[in-house]
């Protein structure tokens, strides 16, 4: 009698639980159905030089290991997406700046290729209301954004350039410096201090362009840089907190509080090394130290080699799996950054197909999981619309009246 009662229990709570998941997801779906939502940093394009690559139809990732395309995005209700015109740092001469720089061209040429063949499902964006037209179309908003300004070199013209090409933001560094500024991550250490004197004029010129300024991978010092001269907002495309994850990548609570009073937001960044300080795992760390040596530490590739790499490190990702964190992990951030500066400040930048994902939001068909935990949490409709692109809107906005107002 006692296992009956116990089995009733156990059914109960079951039901329970079901119930309310079922009732979260109705409400999350009912939300996205009213609000706009943006992802602000993925870097798809990449796909895009493979021209099998079908961002019109569903790509399994199990399959693929592509995150995004317009129908995971419809179900992950997702409206609009920043895809990302990526040159990683090479050689940085008058040669390899010609390079890097066609190396974009090629990029911006694909990205308005592939858009263009499903004109019934998105829209290449240009200013911040496009995604509120377009979502009542019933099609996908694609915005471009410059990840790594290495391909402006040290000629501002590009500037403009890439903006007339349809960029709206620059991220003004990757993984190392670059003649515009200081990395958080370069090993060889700050170049510039912060800012060269040539990235202080690129600052100037993107906000003189209504352009804007993404402070996602550049130094602490860089950073403090850019505030000092910005005479708008900033983005932090796809970044986290550095205090809930200790990664130089990710921005500490006196950046925090500066970008606050920048009028700034930070687009937490899904990236799990991001997210949550990994585990050891030596067998993982082994095999990827032999793929950099093998590639001589990522640079200086051809596309050729690139395609190579690209599929050997998906395949040493699955042989030796990491353990990710999940979405509960980054919702951790979100908080962090609502208890730390406010609910004005914070949106998403998953980082797809550049390294974003995790449990629980693996791809773009899984981004409602957010919404979701946020609801879980206690944060309300008009909080959510905030975090899922009301905060980066606003900041495009202020971008576009600075310009506006030089006018």
């Amino acid at each position: 009698m006692k296992i009956i009662k116990l089995l009733f229990i156990l059914s109960l709570g079951l039901l329970f639980t079901t119930a309310c998941s079922i009732d979260l997801n109705k409400k999350a779906e009912k939300i996205h159905d009213e609000i706009v939502s943006i992802d602000t940093h993925t870097d798809t394009p990449f796909s895009f030089l493979d021209e099998n690559y079908d961002v019109g139809k569903w790509n399994d990732f199990e399959k693929t290991r592509s995150r995004v395309d317009f129908p995971r995005m419809k179900a992950g209700r997702l409206d609009g997406v920043f895809m990302a015109v990526f040159v990683s740092q090479n050689v940085r001469s008058d040669s390899g700046n010609i390079a890097a720089k066609n190396k974009a061209l090629q990029l911006f040429k694909a990205l308005n290729e592939k858009i263009s063949l499903y004109p019934d499902q998105a829209e290449i964006s240009f200013a911040a209301n496009d995604i509120y037209r377009i979502k009542k179309s019933g099609k996908s908003a694609v915005y471009i954004g410059v990840e790594n300004g290495y391909p402006i070199g040290n000629d501002l013209n590009n500037v403009k350039e890439f903006y007339n090409l349809g960029a709206r933001y620059i991220t003004l560094c990757h993984t190392k410096n670059n003649d515009i500024c200081d990395s958080s991550t370069d090993k060889k250490g700050p170049e510039h201090n912060g800012l060269s004197s040539f990235g202080e004029e690129v600052v100037k010129e993107m906000n003189h362009l209504g352009m804007m300024i993404d402070v996602s991978h550049i130094s602490d010092s860089a950073f403090f840089d850019v505030l000092k001269l910005t005479t708008v907002p900033v983005i932090a495309s796809h970044s986290s907190a550095r205090t809930i994850c200790d990664n130089p990548r990710n921005l500490s609570d006196e950046m925090l509080i500066a970008l606050k009073e920048n009028g700034g937001v930070i687009q937490i960044c899904i990236l799990s090394d991001y997210v949550k300080t990994p585990l050891p795992y030596p067998e993982r760390d082994t095999a990827f130290a032999i793929l950099r040596a093998k590639y001589d530490n990522y640079d200086h590739l051809s596309d050729e080699q690139r395609q190579q790499l690209h599929k050997e490190w998906e395949d040493t990702d699955q042989k030796y799996p990491k353990e990710l964190a999940t979405v509960s992990d980054v919702v951790d951030h979100i908080d962090h950054v609502v208890k730390t500066i406010g609910i004005d400040y914070v949106g998403i930048g998953t980082d797809f197909d550049g390294g974003g994902g995790v449990n629980g939001c693996k791809d773009a068909s899984e981004m409602k999981n957010i919404t979701i935990e946020l609801l879980k949490r206690g944060y309300t409709k008009k909080e959510i619309q905030k975090i899922w692109g009301e905060n980066f809107l606003r900041v495009f906005k202020k971008v576009e009246k600075g310009k506006a107002n030089q006018s």
